[in-house]
């Protein structure tokens, strides 16, 4: 960004604007598999969210890092508020009717 481009701003830079801000640590979000039992922490990037028209249609999924089976549990609105909040990648499904 160039000096010009901020005097609209009152003078503010981008590195006087974001000059203050640390490094954010990663998202880590707690589940467990069905198949092992094991509980571990996944970053967001494990994560899928699907969204549907319902909510059986509605559902997140990873893989298991401890016995790699692939588990599907269903989201409620509040999980689904969480993941996308934690940046988990959402896929919108649409209904074909």
């Amino acid at each position: 960004m160039s000096e010009s481009a901020t005097t609209g701003a009152r003078g503010m830079t981008a590195a006087s604007a974001f000059g203050g801000m640390r490094s954010v640590a990663p998202v880590m979000f707690r589940a467990g598999c069905p198949d092992c039992r094991e509980r571990f922490e996944l970053s967001a990037s494990a994560l899928r969210l699907a969204i549907g028209a319902s909510s059986r249609t509605t559902f997140y999924s990873f893989t298991c890092p401890e016995c790699g089976a692939a588990v599907r549990k269903p989201a409620g609105e509040r999980i689904v508020e969480l993941l996308t909040g934690g940046g988990v990648r959402t896929l919108r499904l649409h209904s074909t009717v």
